[in-house]
């Protein structure tokens, strides 16, 4: 007969306790070493370029400078003279004497109308200057014949009288003539066209050949003054009492023409003129500025970007505009301790911001150290690590020497 293995005894409630107890200690034990874990090596690092729980940060120092302010408005280039020329007497155009699109000079020669008629009024007004001069001498020297014989009582006063009579018209004749001869000259002078003033000429109106008149619209060619040049802007009513303010102090305003990517200086120039009406429908006022262009780089009615010198305030205070932030509270600053290495929390209120440079009304002083970059790390009194812009920090150096290793160069030569 098999005898049959008794059953295993069931686990007793004791047992089952100490199982519960060992689970919990080594739950216990695994959180505790979880929480007393080592940093990682970027924590211990200081983590994105700090040092030993040190934020590394880049400094730049207040200064004390004059500020200026500029505005950027749009702007219009323009000529400041643009003359139509026209014929000053009517003819025949003989010759054009400039290519279009030329710049010429006051004075230059533009074109040529036949002269011959007006060459033979001016001879005919010398011929008659001529008779009448002739005849101004034979009077004078009747004149003084006639008054040798009234002197010895030979002929009547009479007759002297209607002598010098005859004397004064022909001198007033004379002078008439004289006059004649200027007039028909001058019209004989005006077959030429001169330019009125120097700059570039556009599209000829008028062919030689064709008859012209001192009466025609079009003329003959328009002349635009290219050098100086004008610009006109507009800027709003808020800031016109700031610059009418430095305008009328007599100071120059300063005006740059810049392209309209404004990566391109065309031209540097000063306020000529302000004009003495706001726009109501766009609540901005005209602004008219002078600037050289000896290379032509402002063309009439081309768009350019306008900046204008606003104000100048003497020996402000001035910041990088990096080192202020936004916050709930409005602009603020890290300032440098560099006596324990340590940052402070600065309110602050600004001004206008020119380019990387913004103005400190309140709460910097000159020769403040405020941090521009690693900011968004710090809290005030956080300990910071000053680096070089460009240069990593201290503590992402590697230590020691390099690496070595078995390259090409054998044993011990530098990894490539």
């Amino acid at each position: 007969m098999n005898e049959t293995s008794p059953p295993p005894n069931p686990p007793s409630a004791k047992g089952r306790a100490g199982c519960f107890v060992i689970i919990l200690l080594v739950l216990a034990g695994g959180g505790w070493l979880w929480m007393h874990r080592p940093a990682p090596a970027a924590a211990a690092a200081g983590g994105r370029g700090a040092r030993g729980g040190t934020a590394a940060v880049t400094v730049a120092e207040v200064k004390q400078e004059d500020f200026e302010e500029w505005v950027s408005l749009a702007g219009t280039v323009t000529p400041l003279a643009t003359v139509v020329v026209r014929s000053r007497v009517d003819g025949q155009l003989d010759k054009v004497r400039f290519v279009e699109g030329q710049m010429v000079t006051k004075g230059d020669v533009l074109a040529e109308i036949d002269p011959r008629p007006f060459q033979v009024i001016l001879d005919q007004a010398k011929g008659q200057l001529a008779r009448d001069e002739a005849l101004l001498a034979n009077a004078n020297k009747d004149m003084g014949r006639y008054s040798e014989l009234l002197k010895q009582d030979s002929i009547a006063r009479q007759q002297v009288d209607t002598q010098k009579s005859l004397v004064r018209q022909y001198e007033a004749a004379l002078e008439s003539d004289r006059a004649s001869v200027a007039s028909a000259q001058l019209q004989l002078n005006y077959t030429k066209v001169l330019a009125p003033i120097t700059g570039r000429v556009g599209l000829r109106q008028v062919d030689a050949g064709n008859m012209i008149r001192s009466t025609d619209v079009n003329g003959l060619v328009i002349i635009a003054q290219m050098d100086p040049i004008g610009l006109i802007s507009s800027i709003p009513q808020e800031r016109v009492a700031a610059v009418r303010k430095r305008f009328e102090s007599g100071n120059p305003v300063k005006v740059e023409a810049v392209d309209k990517e404004m990566s391109k200086l065309l031209s540097r120039g000063q306020l000529l003129s302000i004009d003495n009406l706001i726009d109501t429908t766009s609540g901005t006022l005209k602004l008219k500025a002078q600037l050289p262009n000896p290379d032509g780089l402002l063309f009439p009615n081309s768009f350019v970007v306008t900046r204008l010198l606003v104000d100048v305030q003497a020996k402000a205070t001035v910041a990088p505009a990096t080192a202020i932030q936004r916050g709930a509270k409005g602009a603020y600053a890290y300032v440098l301790k560099e006596d324990d290495s340590t940052v402070t929390l600065h309110n602050v209120v600004t001004g206008p911001t020119q380019g990387e440079r913004v103005l400190i009304t309140d709460g910097l002083k000159p020769g403040d150290k405020v941090i521009t970059q690693g900011v968004d790390r710090l809290r005030d009194g956080a300990k910071v690590d000053v680096i070089t812009p460009g240069k990593k920090p201290p503590g992402d150096a590697p230590k020691g020497d390099k690496p070595q290793g078995e390259g090409k160069g054998g044993k011990g030569a530098p990894l490539p």
